[in-house]
């Protein structure tokens, strides 16, 4: 395993523009529209920019195989079926899940404006990032938010030892008054099997308790553990959690469940047909507009407020730490590692694209000795 100063050295970065445009050329040369390629770059660059590293640029290579392979649709059209006023049905017909994703998230708005709360539920979709990428238009709306999401099998239930669950992603959000929105963007696994690929990409190890390998033992070994199982938060209660994603992304909505979601990496033969479940809510139905604002900055202010323990500095909001994150890499680049790079740059010449544009050390430390 590389020491940390090896690893800073194999750090490479790119601007969030830089990054957003070399996304896009490498869509548009797959067939997307520019329309739908802006969706799905931004969704990357915006989990890059967030910290959210396991869910951005890195994921080009493998969607881009797909979309070769037939599997990932680059011309979905996508026309949600309402069922009731307020909630309404889209099959993604195995388009990009950011393009899925935004499409439903409109819809659910679209019913929450005039009826108060608007739910979709989606079938034939793939993989779709970020979960915060459709919660965040959702709160900039005024509404409050849920997303959820199924996923290819990676976690067993509690008690077993083989991959049944996926680390199903789940995301809540609420608007407030004068302060930041709340948003909780999370799985209920201890570590989604992307950051072990991760670092498995990054000759790193893993944390004692993120996974199991093959027989059923710990190891920090991350290459081992992807050919095992990773673990949930909580053990039978992030095993719950997922369960619980599982029906609301699966289940009710036509699309693969309980073990049956197509792995991206493995599953060559057939989609993915990964579900989510969408819902926006106006947060003035029960009480007024501006009383629900002052309650949630009363919240706030008392969270934050709240005795701190010993060695604790400041006392965060879900979604706080993903905003340092971008605050800081809208300045200094988003870091990659070498292979990451390597790889994206490997699909540019295969497309006939210019290369992404990357420096040697931060954005905002060139020129400096």
């Amino acid at each position: 395993m590389p020491d940390a100063s090896t690893r800073q050295a194999d750090r490479v970065y790119a601007s969030a523009m830089a990054a957003d445009a070399f996304a896009r050329s490498l869509l548009r040369a797959h067939g997307l529209s520019d329309d739908d390629a802006a969706v799905v770059a931004s969704g990357l660059v915006h989990a890059d920019l967030r910290g959210v590293d396991t869910h951005g640029l890195c994921r080009i290579p493998g969607y881009l195989q797909r979309v070769r392979a037939g599997l990932i649709n680059a011309k979905p059209i996508l026309e949600p079926k309402r069922v009731t006023p307020v909630a309404a049905s889209l099959d993604g017909q195995n388009g990009f899940g950011f393009i899925v994703g935004k499409r439903a998230m409109e819809e659910a708005i679209d019913m929450a404006r005039e009826f108060g709360i608007g739910i979709v539920s989606v079938r034939g979709s793939t993989h779709f990032g970020m979960a915060a990428t459709y919660a965040i238009p959702a709160v900039e709306a005024g509404m409050m938010a849920m997303v959820f999401s199924n996923a290819s099998p990676a976690m067993p239930p509690w008690g077993g030892k083989a991959m049944m669950l996926g680390t199903n992603p789940f995301c809540m959000a609420a608007p407030a008054g004068k302060h930041r929105p709340v948003i909780l963007d999370m799985s209920p696994a201890v570590a989604a099997r992307g950051k072990i690929r991760k670092a498995e990409r990054r000759g790193e190890k893993i944390p004692l308790g993120y996974a199991l390998d093959a027989e059923g033992r710990p190891t920090t070994d991350a290459t081992a553990a992807l050919s095992g199982v990773v673990l949930p938060i909580g053990e039978h209660k992030g095993s719950g959690i997922s369960l619980f994603m599982d029906i609301f992304g699966g289940v009710i909505s036509g699309a693969n469940f309980g073990g049956d979601v197509g792995d991206q990496y493995k599953a060559f033969d057939r989609p993915q047909n990964v579900g989510h479940f969408f819902l926006a809510m106006r947060p003035n139905l029960f009480v007024t507009e501006d009383q629900y604002r002052a309650r949630m900055d009363t919240l706030i202010e008392r969270v934050r407020s709240a005795p701190k323990a010993e060695g604790t500095l400041d006392i965060l909001l879900p979604g706080e730490p993903e905003d340092r994150y971008e605050a800081e890499r809208r300045k200094s680049g988003i870091p990659y590692s070498a292979g990451e790079v390597a790889a994206l740059q490997d699909e540019a010449n295969k497309a006939g694209v210019q290369p992404l544009v990357v420096s040697d050390r931060p954005i905002g430390n060139r020129g400096r000795r």
